[in-house]
């Protein structure tokens, strides 16, 4: 099924079934559900008795198959590290541990984050056969921006000379990484972010103490709010949130040294959404992600430079784009914390 906040979306997009576009490239904030409205997209153009609203029937052979992850006419694309989301649906899910081939208790590799060449050679197979049921074929590749430059560029040949009959679904949350020719080969679907009562109601409804804190955390989306209510890493988040508001007494050496063994990303995007509610403070006073630490932002907004600020956001922007290379953790962060120190006056 999909959530709730999604019903608008879906009868929208049944609009477009007359003449379903070849490549879909559904984007939109993490943490909304984009990957598990595209398996249910998925599993509705493959069944074969949908309801009047596209709605999969959920008994026929096609969904049966679709349910146990074994539909012929269907294939998902994900990176090795995300593999386990194929039928998980969540889109803010930690990713499954990996081991090389070898004997057990061997060195281990990490998982791959990237969508490479090879995965989309192999749908070259699949777009050469005949469906095996007689309707779509359909492919969905998760995240999109995940696709590697040779990986890109050899979806871009199938996506400008489509086989009859596939249907891709691309999901993205980065829709900025993906090559523009891509995007311009695919009919855009921006996927909305719920109201805030409704997804405050939700996240009740699941048991999750005070939704509205961590909804704001979240950036308003319902599933990375409700994975916040749930994160082994929690304490570690306020660890990080109290040295950020401590300003100019940032122990950024005590930041390198607790933080060390946590994904660069995960602590990235903490800190991009505390120097977002800092320039939030500045301009309005009105904190989206953090309102609950409002004098804690407001005293780091007054005595923080606007210039060095500024120069400090491109700092940790500019590293957003190498987050997933193989730097050394604890270096990355006493490097980030120590120059966010800097943006204080004396």
């Amino acid at each position: 099924m999909i959530y709730p906040w999604q019903t608008d979306d879906w009868q929208r997009l049944q609009q477009l079934r007359a003449h379903w576009p070849h490549a879909l490239l559904l984007h939109g904030e993490a943490g909304i559900g984009k990957l598990q409205f595209a398996q249910h997209l998925a599993k509705g153009l493959l069944c074969e008795n949908p309801a009047t609203n596209g709605e999969p029937c959920g008994t026929c052979p096609a969904c049966l198959w679709f349910s146990q992850g074994n539909h012929p006419d269907y294939r998902a694309v994900l990176p090795e590290a995300l593999a386990g989301l194929a039928a998980a649906g969540n889109d803010t899910a930690d990713a499954p541990a990996d081991k090389a081939d070898g004997d057990e208790g061997k060195k281990t590799r990490t998982p791959s984050k990237e969508i490479k060449i090879e995965q989309v050679r192999a749908l070259l197979d699949f777009c050469g056969v005949g469906s095996h049921r007689g309707g779509m074929r359909v492919v969905l590749l998760y995240p999109a921006e995940a696709l590697n430059v040779a990986a890109a560029n050899a979806l871009l040949k199938t996506l400008e000379e489509p086989p009859a009959g596939v249907v891709f679904l691309l999901v993205s949350a980065r829709i900025d990484r993906l090559l523009p020719t891509i995007i311009s080969r695919c009919r855009q679907w921006p996927m909305s972010v719920p109201q805030p009562d409704a997804a405050q109601t939700w996240l009740a409804a699941q048991g999750v103490d005070d939704p509205a804190g961590l909804l704001a955390q979240a950036g308003g989306a319902p599933l990375a709010a409700l994975a916040l209510a749930s994160d082994e890493n929690r304490a570690l988040r306020d660890f990080t949130l109290a040295q950020l508001a401590a300003g100019p007494n940032c122990d950024a050496f005590a930041c390198g040294e607790n933080l060390q063994k946590l994904p660069v990303p995960l602590v990235l995007g903490w800190l991009q959404r505390w120097l977002y509610d800092l320039l939030a403070q500045r301009t309005a006073s009105r904190p989206r992600y953090f309102p609950g630490a409002g004098k804690a932002l407001a005293r780091c907004a007054q005595s923080a430079d606007p210039a060095a600020l500024a120069r400090y956001i491109k700092t940790v922007t500019r590293q957003r784009a190498v987050e997933n290379h193989p730097l050394n953790a604890r270096l990355v962060f006493e490097e980030l914390f120590l120059a966010y120190r800097g943006i204080y006056t004396a």
